[in-house]
């Protein structure tokens, strides 16, 4: 385990693997708040079905666009939740607290996309 960063200093790391995304999918984020919490909350890990709050790095909330419907409109923003902790867990450099970052932003960001998990798997992205 790299040693905890600072809420601020987590949240830059997000901020900097947001930056390196392409254009495209910055442009099509426009309604997506990316939050970093430290934890996954009892609801969130029920919902998913996680015992364990060690587990879960990230979370999408949302519709993803190709669900979304001709009446889907005056909705709140998604959400992407970075679950600080657990992703701390398992870095144990500096450079390996950066890559889990911006492979859970990215995972969660596929599904805002409409990506499940199991054609990630197919594609190799886990």
């Amino acid at each position: 385990m790299v040693f905890p960063t600072t809420a601020d200093h987590f949240e830059e790391l997000v901020a900097e693997a947001l930056a390196e995304l392409p254009a495209y999918f910055r442009a099509n984020l426009a309604n997506v708040e990316i939050v970093v919490e430290p934890w996954a909350d009892r609801e969130t890990l029920s919902q998913v079905g996680v015992a364990d709050p060690r587990q879960l790095l990230g979370r999408y909330h949302g519709v993803p666009r190709t669900r979304r419907t001709r009446g889907y409109n005056l909705t709140l923003p998604d959400k992407i939740s970075l679950y600080q902790h657990p992703i701390e867990l398992r870095a144990n450099t500096r450079q390996e607290l950066r890559d889990i970052i911006c492979h859970v932003l990215r995972h969660e960001i596929a599904h805002h996309f409409g990506i499940s998990d199991e054609r990630l798997r197919h594609i190799g992205a886990y």
